[in-house]
């Protein structure tokens, strides 16, 4: 179960918080439903309740806030907003890349597509589904790690009547074998259908926490739906009828040929159109919202929206809510909007049922997989029966299927090679370029080479999916705060630039010498320092990129700070190193050889010499400096988010 206590966002200025000490439970084995007008606090609530936003209060997720799971994405699904990922990912690459950061086997994401009706689109782009592929989508993202609890906000905002009808199918379904599921909603009367509870905010309070019986009779208005050619003419009849009987009767004139009647019956309304003569296509009774203009949707047509969630034909017949009958396309075991076995909603309890079964202790994490086990074929993946431990390479294969899965690198890496090539085609041209910066494609006006600026923006990428879709933040293995995320991240992101720096030199010597010989790629006598210092400089803007990126929750910032390495640090290094003051490292290795009887295996003195003359140097001190700095902000800001 769900125990959220004292939910309160940080103010906003003058303007009263967003979520103001709100408190409710959610219980295992019910759908709660968070109500609320547009601008009430639903999603503010929801991301106080996954740490995703600074505030106050505390939530429990059976009896743990979510920082105290070791793997949160194991007992929280969450579907916030559109689907977590690139536009340019595919449906499959994305479902990988999520199986990777919550680590269950890949062959889950097959399952939770098959599971979702999406099998056949799992080549297709992210930013090329429509709505209805798209939640469903989010539903199978947050199905992945086989959750005991799902929180989504507004999941059925936008979809047609048949897939919001699978969608809170497939929810029922999941909270029937034993799961939690949070959902908010604006709409009362979607709410009232479709929740076993209801908590409703209002400008960011708490107004009302009731069961979903005592919220339709309490808080939900009946009216009378009416379809007729001249509903114009009949409203005005109604209201002319009103006035003479000085009775409370409102007629809205919802376009075309539908009327609804607040404070009247079918009776009446049907005894006014016989009278004068009105034709009606329609007579039905409903519940509404609270007044015209108040909900943001509407049942069925010639549905009602009940608390034991049944609907009433237009004759009274009572009928299940998900009765398919009038669609006549559908097939048993299909959902009524075409792809994967539907989840058929089991019946709804009536509210001394439901409150005997509040009263019994939620059903064990055992059962409920027996109970997946034997309904998989109501449309939910069947569970994960074993959970591989956790491993060091599972960040790396995260970061690896991250990076891979859309075609920015390749194609930064192909512009990087493109411009260092005709670079260095014109500096060889125009002469006085030393080869080794002929090699590089490093002008002398340039701060840096194309290259490293091309690694630099990899580097920043690298925390772009996390930071921009902030479900991925769920699991903490996706945090960007974790050490082991931000060590695959500096592997792929270093390895990426060392294949980028050695592509760079090759593709530039060997167009320099079809175009002008060999003399002018001759090998220098120092090469192996200059080497060094080359992959050095590049690996080096490429881990800038991702620590700058990371610390300040931005791109445009970690490719900032990698220009102003050159441009700031390295004349404030250069200035306080030169003088006659300023000491070079060579003694040094003659120092260690002195001072420690034992030999440096393999002439390590020498490397380690090498090494610090490449670190003293303005570039790669104010870059060794630089890295420094980023490492300890990124490990201070994440010590100080875990206090808080």
């Amino acid at each position: 179960m769900i125990q959220a206590t004292g939910l309160t966002s940080s103010p906003r200025k003058e303007l009263p918080p967003a979520v103001d000490d709100v408190s409710f439970e959610a219980h295992a084995g019910r759908v709660t439903a968070l109500l609320g007008a547009p601008g009430a606090g639903k999603t503010t609530a929801l991301r106080l309740m996954l740490e995703l936003q600074r505030g106050r209060g505390i939530t429990y997720f059976r009896g743990r806030p979510l920082h105290r799971i070791p793997h949160p994405a194991h007992e929280v699904g969450v579907l916030l907003g559109e689907v977590p990922g690139h536009p340019a990912r595919t449906v499959r690459g994305h479902l990988r890349m999520l199986c990777a950061a919550a680590g269950v086997p890949v062959r889950r994401a097959d399952e939770v597509l098959e599971a979702a009706g999406l099998m056949s689109l799992r080549d297709e782009r992210l930013g090329t589904l429509s709505r209805g592929m798209d939640r469903r989508l989010g539903l199978a993202c947050a199905l992945l790690p086989d959750p005991h609890t799902l929180v989504l906000d507004e999941p059925a905002r936008g979809l047609s009547v048949d897939e919001n009808r699978w969608l809170y199918g497939t929810l029922r379904a999941y909270a029937a074998q034993g799961g939690t599921v949070l959902c908010t909603t604006a709409d009362p009367k979607e709410a009232a259908r479709i929740a076993d509870h209801v908590v409703t905010l209002e400008q960011g309070r708490l107004v009302a926490d009731q069961e979903a019986a005592d919220f339709s009779r309490t808080r939900l208005r009946p009216r009378v739906a009416v379809r007729s050619p001249h509903a114009a003419r009949l409203s005005a009849l109604l209201a002319q009828e009103a006035r003479a009987t000085r009775r409370s009767v409102e007629a809205v004139h919802e376009g075309g040929n539908r009327l609804c009647v607040y404070g009247s019956t079918c009776a009446d309304v049907g005894e006014v159109a016989f009278r004068h003569g009105i034709v009606v296509h329609r007579l039905a009774d409903e519940t509404g919202d609270m007044g015209p203009g108040a909900g943001a949707g509407e049942p069925a047509p010639g549905e009602k929206a009940t608390p034991a969630g049944t609907a009433v034909r237009d004759a009274g017949e009572p009928v299940p809510a998900d009765d398919t009958a009038r669609d006549p396309d559908h097939r048993p075991g299909a959902p009524a909007g075409g792809g994967s076995p539907a989840s058929v909603s089991p019946p709804r309890q009536e509210p001394e049922e439901s409150a005997a079964e509040d009263a019994r202790p939620a059903p064990r994490a055992r059962s409920r997989r027996a109970a997946r086990t034997r309904d998989a074929a109501d449309g939910l993946p069947p569970p994960v029966s074993v959970r591989p431990a956790p491993r060091p390479l599972r960040p790396l294969r995260y970061e690896i299927r991250r990076a891979t899965g859309v075609g920015t690198g390749f194609l930064v890496g192909a512009a990087v090679l493109v411009v260092s090539a005709f670079t260095a085609v014109l500096l060889a041209r125009a002469g006085h370029t030393p080869q080794p910066r002929l090699l590089a494609a490093w002008p002398r006006e340039l701060p840096l080479p194309p290259a490293a600026l091309g690694a630099g923006l990899l580097g920043a990428l690298a925390f772009g999916d996390e930071f921009r879709h902030p479900a991925l933040a769920a699991d903490r293995g996706t945090v960007p705060r974790r050490l082991g995320l931000l060590t695959a991240k500096l592997l792929v992101a270093s390895a990426t630039a060392l294949v980028l720096a050695v592509l760079t030199v090759g593709c530039d010597a060997e167009l320099l010498y079809l175009v002008y010989g060999r003399e002018t790629v001759e090998v220098p006598a120092d090469w192996l320092p200059l080497s060094a210092g080359w992959l050095g400089l590049v690996t080096g803007c490429a881990c800038a990129g991702v620590l700058a990126a990371g610390v300040f929750r931005s791109t445009t910032a970690g490719l900032a700070v990698v220009v102003a390495v050159p441009l700031l640090v390295v004349p404030l290094v250069h200035k306080a190193t030169e003088g006659p003051a300023a000491r070079t490292p060579a003694p040094l290795a003659s120092r260690l050889r002195d001072g420690v009887p034992l030999r440096w295996p393999f002439g390590g003195e020498h490397h380690l010499d090498a090494v610090l003359r490449l670190v003293v140097q303005p570039v790669g001190g104010a870059l060794t400096l630089s890295l420094a700095a980023l490492l300890c902000a990124y490990v201070l800001t994440g010590l100080r988010s875990g206090v808080r």
